[in-house]
Formats: structure tokens, sequence, C-alpha cells
């Protein structure tokens, strides 16, 4: 006997924000994205201010479970390099796959413009903890200077996701020798 969970409507606009979001972009409309949700109009304006804030908290409620599939975990035993790598393997992989559109935090920053808009700020936030992740391990790798390779990693990060997305590039055999390039110069061990 299978048991179906019912989603709320909230988590049903949610679900459509991020999944239509993702798909189309930022400039969904409304009613799109009620009527994907099966919700009306009048309840999502009782459960979000805004279409601004639903998407805000929709990225939001996305960042763990998009750290999850890039980082590796807190104590895995790898070294720095190995780690920092990993999130490049991961990206890979994703890339992938028919569906992939890229990092759906740098494409909310490069669609909205406004970095004072709610969703671009969670965007940013992430993307910087992302850095922050690098910058970490650059630093106990032994990084010659790790805020400049924590830069670098974040700048081929975006460029492979965002190539990928728009299916530019394939980065199979691409984007690990291009990290590996960066963390041999940098002394990371």
């Amino acid at each position: 006997m299978t048991t179906e969970v019912k989603l709320s409507p909230r988590e049903r606009l949610l679900e459509a924000a991020a999944t239509l979001t993702y798909r189309d972009g930022v400039g969904i409309g409304i009613e799109a994205l009620c009527k994907a949700a099966g919700v009306s109009k009048r309840s999502m304006y009782q459960l979000f201010e805004s279409k601004d804030e639903l998407l805000a908290v929709s990225l939001k409620e996305r960042a763990s479970a998009y750290a999850a599939t890039l980082l590796p975990a807190a104590d895995d035993g790898r070294s720095p390099r190995e780690r920092i790598l990993h999130v490049f393997e991961q990206v890979e992989a994703q890339a992938g796959a028919p569906e992939f559109r890229g990092c759906r935090y740098l494409a909310v920053q490069i669609e909205l413009k406004d970095r004072s808009h709610p969703a671009s700020r969670v965007a940013h936030q992430i993307k910087a903890d992302l850095t922050a992740f690098f910058r970490t391990e650059a630093e106990q790798g032994g990084a010659g200077d790790p805020d400049l390779l924590a830069r670098q990693l974040s700048l081929v990060f975006d460029g492979a996701s965002a190539r990928a997305g728009i299916q530019a590039d394939n980065l199979t055999g691409l984007i690990a020798p291009t990290v590996t390039a960066l963390l041999d110069a940098a002394g990371v061990r």
C-alpha cells in the first residue's frame, strides 16, 4: 500500500516556482505559477507578499539541497585538493542531464540584474557561500593566495555551468584539467 503525501498549497507554489523559473526564467508569470501549483492567485498572495518573495523563499529553501549535491561531507577525510575537485566533478555529472540549465543561483542574478531584489540577495549569498567553501579549502591546502584562488574557482564554476547550461560546451575532459591547473599553480595539496 502506497500513501501519497499531499503537498500544501505553500509547498506546491514553492515547487512550481523552483521548477518553472529554472526551466523558463524568473519572468514566468504569476498565472503560470499558480496554475502549475493548482493554487489560486488569492491563495498565493495570502501565503506570500509577492512573486518576488515566493521566488526568494523558493531559492532559499533549495539552498541546502544545492550544497548537498555539490559539496563533499565536512569530515570525509579527503584532502582540500580532492574536496575542491569533488565540486567540479558534481557539476560535470549534473551538466550531462538533458534538463540541466546551469546554476539556478547564477541565472537568477543574471536575469534580475537588481542586486537588491529579494531573490537576487538570496542567490548572491548562496554563491558567496560557495566561494567561501573554495577559500577555506584553498587555505587548508596551502594556497599562496587563497582569496584569489577562491575567486578563480568561482569564475570557472560559473563559466562552466553557464556554458553547459546553454549547451555551448561539454564539460567532460575540460573542467577537471582546468581546475587542476589552477590548483597546481596555487600550490594546493
